[in-house]
């Protein structure tokens, strides 16, 4: 009998499959896209339409194709094994490298935690004037009711993330269409090209921390129930909407990426170097709605991406150690430090810049056991990767590991 993932009618939509099989596994990639549409991601993607303009919308397009590709191998991990991709480590390595593992991404989620309530904190205090430290509360209240959907099934827990997400994504279209910029500016930013040294800086940082580690645990767990049967014909049909899955899902992350660059190059030239920063110049060159579109907007973003976290930590401690812990604890240790920096009076842009770098030295414990486990013909069987998609995901896994090395090096010698 196969694993049961928490809140999956296996036994329903096993007998909708041959009548409606997208529809039937559509949803898990636009939960984990969330990840991908964070506070850290507007606060880069702004940055680099107000300090460069359309240079680096190219760097958009090519963080999202490596994005597609390891959630992807992500998803098979869960539809070929029936294990998450925390419980598959669990399966293969010894007990002292597992704690280890568990334990560095215990400090993911927390840095993920740390990124996501300061963006809702930001948030709040640009739209009401809430201080950050009772904005930091506000928001998790709020994601304990978004969570009280997580509990009731999947499906539930889906709708509102994908809700969220499309506050986020009608938010900023709006503010890409204030922008009134032409075919012919998008096109020169699609060509591979630098404005110098901080522009490389800045590129790094949109594609190092773009592959978020606990959004790669997460995406197996979700998959990880979809295989409806033993035949290879069920599971090439997992594997194959899944696909369609990740593609679209991860089309309106990287469309909603490419909105922000866009309509961010509305203030062009205001050298915008954090959230609050953003969102007055918005205000003073398109108008107040739009700064309120960009907060409405970084607030959502927040909510969604949080809650997901949360999820991401109870999955990564189930998956390692087989234990779990009630969500008010965890949430309670989570935002511990969160509330800890914004007390003491860290910037808070500065806090999520930290985030992000403390986040790229996780990736690579999530990213190389993924691509070692799905090129093993005895784990994946007839999912195995091919041999261009094996060489595809040692290249990305390498760039990302190069690029994240690359982002560390610079922050801590800009500190």
């Amino acid at each position: 009998m196969y694993m049961r993932a928490p809140g999956l009618q296996r036994t329903a939509r096993a007998k909708k499959l041959g009548r409606q099989p997208l529809l039937a596994f559509l949803g898990p990639s636009f939960v984990v896209a969330v990840a991908y549409v964070d506070p850290g991601n507007l606060a880069t993607n702004v940055t680099a339409g107000t300090t460069y303009g359309f240079s680096l919308l190219w760097v958009i397009v090519v963080a999202n194709l490596i994005a597609m590709l390891v959630q992807y191998l992500s998803a098979k991990v869960g539809i070929a094994t029936g294990r998450n991709l925390a419980e598959q480590c669990r399966e293969s390595f010894p007990r002292r490298v597992t704690l280890l593992l568990w334990l560095q991404a215990e400090v993911v989620v927390i840095m993920t935690d740390l990124a996501e309530v300061v963006g809702c904190a930001i948030a709040l205090q640009l739209l009401l004037g809430i201080p950050l430290v009772a904005g930091a509360l506000l928001t998790v209240a709020g994601m304990f009711v978004i969570l009280i959907a997580q509990q009731r099934g999947r499906r539930q827990f889906e709708a509102v993330i994908v809700a969220l997400l499309a506050v986020v994504l009608l938010a900023f279209l709006y503010q890409t269409v204030r922008a009134r910029f032409g075919a012919s500016d998008v096109a020169r930013g699609l060509v591979p090209s630098f404005a110098g040294p901080d522009s490389v800086y800045l590129a790094v940082g949109i594609v190092g921390a773009t592959v978020m580690p606990h959004a790669i645990y997460l995406h197996s767990a979700l998959t990880q129930g979809l295989r409806t049967g033993p035949a290879r014909s069920d599971r090439q049909i997992a594997v194959r909407t899944t696909r369609w899955d990740v593609l679209l899902a991860l089309t309106v992350a990287g469309g909603i990426n490419a909105a922000i660059l866009l309509g961010a190059t509305s203030a062009h030239g205001t050298s915008a170097d954090s959230l609050p920063d953003a969102h007055a110049s918005f205000a003073r060159t398109s108008g107040s709605f739009t700064a309120f579109a960009f907060a409405v907007a970084l607030l959502a973003s927040g909510l969604a991406a949080s809650s997901v976290g949360v999820y991401s930590g109870q999955i990564v401690m189930q998956g390692f150690v087989r234990r779990s812990i009630p969500v008010w604890l965890r949430r309670a240790v989570s935002i511990t430090p969160t509330l800890i920096v914004l007390a003491v009076g860290v910037d808070p842009t500065n806090a999520l810049v930290l985030s992000q770098v403390v986040l790229s030295f996780g990736v690579p414990f999530a990213l190389f056991p993924l691509v070692r486990f799905t090129g093993d013909v005895r784990i994946m069987g007839d999912l195995v990767n091919a041999r261009l998609t094996r060489v595809a995901a040692n290249s990305a896994g390498g760039l990302i590991v190069i690029l994240n090395g690359y982002l560390v090096v610079s922050v801590v010698a800009r500190l």
